[in-house]
């Protein structure tokens, strides 16, 4: 991470604006929260204050975290934004709204979350493989939420839809420590950063 004197880390968290059924999606947010506020490390996320989103932002604030919420202008009238982010950034459209959220993250974590979660993951996982930039691109595979999703890209790789090199490149764990620590350690052989 060179990323001058007087910029912090971020992290680019992708995850869900409804909590889903298991306990341990909220407990891990939280902890992944807490664990960004004590590294010093900014948080990127969607803007929500509810779900998985929402229990991010709040633990990363109340352990003296920096949040910044990007989201678009439309999505706006239908999600509750967050009203106590250090900073929140709103973009003209979904699309704008990722390429802001990329340029501002160091790396991406995935946690539980839906279509739109699995959407905005594989977007930043295909600019990787089309070496749009060497950022890592980690799965938050709590309790298995990703198994099934993970045998789906281990199909591709069999089916020559996705080269193992790539799908190599993909960081999975379960805890936050770990997630954090790999991206950290991450090193691409992307050509471009």
């Amino acid at each position: 991470m060179n990323k001058g004197v007087f910029t912090r880390e971020r992290a680019c968290v992708f995850c869900g604006a409804s909590s889903g059924r298991n306990k341990n999606f909220q407990k891990t947010s939280k902890e992944l929260g807490k664990l960004l506020a004590k590294e010093k490390i900014d948080l990127v996320y969607g803007g929500g204050n509810s779900g998985l989103m929402g229990a991010l932002a709040n633990s990363v604030l109340t352990n003296g975290g920096k949040v910044i919420g990007v989201i678009p202008e439309f999505l706006k009238k239908f999600e509750a934004c967050h009203s106590g982010l250090s900073e929140l950034i709103v973009t003209e459209s979904m699309h704008k709204r990722k390429e802001k959220m990329y340029s501002l993250a160091d790396y991406f974590i995935i946690l539980p979350g839906g279509i739109g979660t699995i959407d905005e993951f594989s977007e930043i996982f295909t600019w990787s493989q089309l070496c749009l930039h060497s950022k890592a691109c980690a799965l938050l595979n709590v309790d298995g939420y990703y198994d099934a999703f993970l045998d789906f890209l281990n199909k591709a790789v069999e089916e020559n839809f996705i080269s193992m090199e790539h799908f190599s490149s993909l960081i999975v764990c379960t805890m936050p420590d770990e997630v954090l620590k790999k991206c950290r350690d991450f090193k691409s052989t992307s050509a471009k950063k």
